[in-house]
């Protein structure tokens, strides 16, 4: 049986620049290796360093106990989003590799190139709003390995709108079908 992999990028050029990126980078077999303080900590040192030396402005982050989210926009015309995030995987997973023998993350990654339309605080709200939606803690600002290299996010934090990734649907939709399921017409 052969399987085909289906190429989820675009054109490698639609990916450098002064853009905003969603990104998502799960965890091999979605195993919880950032549930471990310390490995939480350290992933979210190394997406620091690795924005830093690519050149992106991490607006917002969160490391979930098996995955990793961050809202990035490249800094100047030669930033590059699959060179940052495939230095940050090789990087990290090097290293983890060496210490637990197996591997830290699955092969690709979940991005999404922000449009005109994308409100940016929305995309930072779902960020930092995961582990209050996984029941990990009541308030956003309490989960210690989320936040914003570029601002006060604790701070300046207000209600904003629903967001979901394209990959997920609308939530809002969703719901209202798991509701109808739930109370069908009569």
């Amino acid at each position: 049986m052969v399987f085909i992999h289906k190429n989820i990028r675009l054109p490698a050029p639609r990916y450098r620049g002064t853009q905003w990126h969603f990104v998502t980078m799960c965890c091999a077999d979605r195993r919880r290796e950032f549930a471990a303080p310390g490995r939480a900590s350290w992933i979210v040192d190394e997406l620091r360093q690795q924005a830093d030396t690519h050149r992106f402005a991490v607006h917002a982050y969160c490391a979930m106990p098996d995955h990793l989210h961050a809202l990035a926009m490249g800094t100047e015309a030669a930033s590059d989003l699959l060179r940052f995030v495939k230095s940050l995987k090789q990087r990290t997973g090097y290293e983890f590799r060496k210490t637990f023998r197996r591997d830290l993350w699955q092969k690709k990654f979940y991005d999404h190139i922000l449009r005109r339309a994308d409100s940016i605080d929305r995309v930072a709200g779902y960020i930092w709003m995961n582990p209050v939606r996984q029941g990990i803690c009541g308030d956003p600002r309490e989960y210690l390995y989320s936040g914003s290299f570029t601002i006060d996010w604790t701070k300046g934090m207000a209600p904003i709108g629903e967001w979901a990734p394209p990959w997920k649907g609308n939530p809002l939709a969703k719901a209202e079908r798991e509701r109808q399921k739930q109370n069908p017409p009569t």
